[in-house]
């Protein structure tokens, strides 16, 4: 008998009531890092709405490694307090809360997509860090090349990371390596051109991943999941490739990765993306296929057929929906609905389940 999208899952020791996440979105609405009640809002409708996992937007491990002014942060205790507000909400609505810990690197300090989504020029923009020195655009500032030391303290600021976002009451931690970020820019040739151990053969070039992935692993306790991201493409040749993606996913399987959330792109302007619904995931089914961890599917997955497919057809372990629970915070109700599962409602809202 096949999987269906409303069955639970169980990863370590977190079960998820269905296999529907709500992937981290930028919402570029804090100051100063802050959460605020518009993230308890966003977040919190999605868990009345049914998701199984309600994923924070990409947070950032430093100041530096936002993408804009107004992204979430984490890179200090003071903003675990209102964390906590929102991780005790979605709890209580039956989801998981998760929290994406990123860092933006060649592609941070840069203005909100609604303020331009330009390179910050003014008092407010900040020193950009990057494997190389090699930019995004032209456009682009200049970053400063990593040093071994710079490299150290990133780790230790993951860590730091990992564990506010524990006491915050996160219980899926997934480290973002993917969309042209940091972390992406080490794995790729395309922005990685180092000599060091960093750079060069693919074994450097994870390296940096990988010594996130165990001092944020070693940070949590071992009964809670651990996700990372990754862009299992960089769409262009000469670029990171889904065999890349295949080993690298092998490699984090045995430093404690329990699922890749397998997106694409994102880390060069060249890159040329043939999508359709549910383009990435092929993606998500081979490195399932290929090395035995979760995967989760990412990309124009609007339908709840299509959700439901994926599961079914024991391609991915989960679908993680972006645009459409923008469109459609309560996707999981309306999907149930739509494929004759009953789930249950929220007690105020189950004089409108029929």
């Amino acid at each position: 008998m096949s999987i269906t999208l409303f069955e639970p899952l169980t990863i370590r020791s977190v079960t998820f009531r269905n296999r529907i996440a709500v992937s981290p979105m930028c919402q570029y609405s804090s100051i100063d890092g802050f959460a605020n009640d518009w993230h308890l809002v966003h977040l919190g409708s999605r868990a009345v709405g049914g998701a199984g996992l309600v994923m924070m937007e990409a947070t950032a491990v430093s100041p530096e490694g936002r993408i804009t002014p107004d992204d979430m942060g984490i890179w200090k205790d003071e903003h675990i307090t209102f964390l906590q507000r929102i991780t005790s909400f979605i709890s209580a609505h039956g989801a998981v809360p998760g929290v994406q810990l990123a860092h933006a690197g060649r592609k941070a300090s840069h203005a909100s997509p609604w303020k331009g989504n330009k390179p910050l020029q003014d008092d407010t923009a900040w020193q950009t860090l990057a494997p190389s020195a090699l930019k995004y655009k032209d456009t682009d500032p200049d970053s400063r090349v990593m040093s071994i030391s710079d490299i150290q303290q990133l780790t230790r600021d993951f860590e730091a990371a990992a564990k506010r976002a524990l006491a915050a009451g996160f219980r899926v931690i997934e480290i973002h390596a993917a969309h042209g970020y940091l972390l992406n820019e080490f794995l790729s040739p395309l922005s990685n051109n180092r000599t060091d151990d960093y750079g060069g053969s693919f074994e450097n070039r994870i390296r940096i991943l990988v010594e996130i992935c165990e001092a944020v692993r070693t940070a949590m306790p071992a009964d809670l999941p651990l996700f990372v991201r990754i862009s299992a493409t960089d769409w262009v040749d000469g670029g990171w490739t889904i065999e890349d993606s295949v080993q690298l996913a092998g490699v984090l399987k045995r430093h404690g990765v329990d699922l890749i959330d397998t997106s694409s792109g994102g880390n060069s302007p060249l890159q040329k993306i043939p999508v359709a619904p549910m383009y990435q995931t092929p993606f998500a089914e081979r490195i399932k296929k290929e090395t035995g961890i979760l995967t989760g599917a990412v990309g124009l997955i609007t339908t709840p057929a299509e959700a439901n497919d994926i599961i079914a057809a024991n391609k991915a372990d989960m679908v993680l929906l972006a645009r459409e629970f923008l469109r459609d915070p309560y996707f999981p109700l309306h999907a149930a609905k739509a494929l004759g599962y009953d789930v249950n409602w929220p007690d105020q809202y189950t004089r409108a389940k029929k």
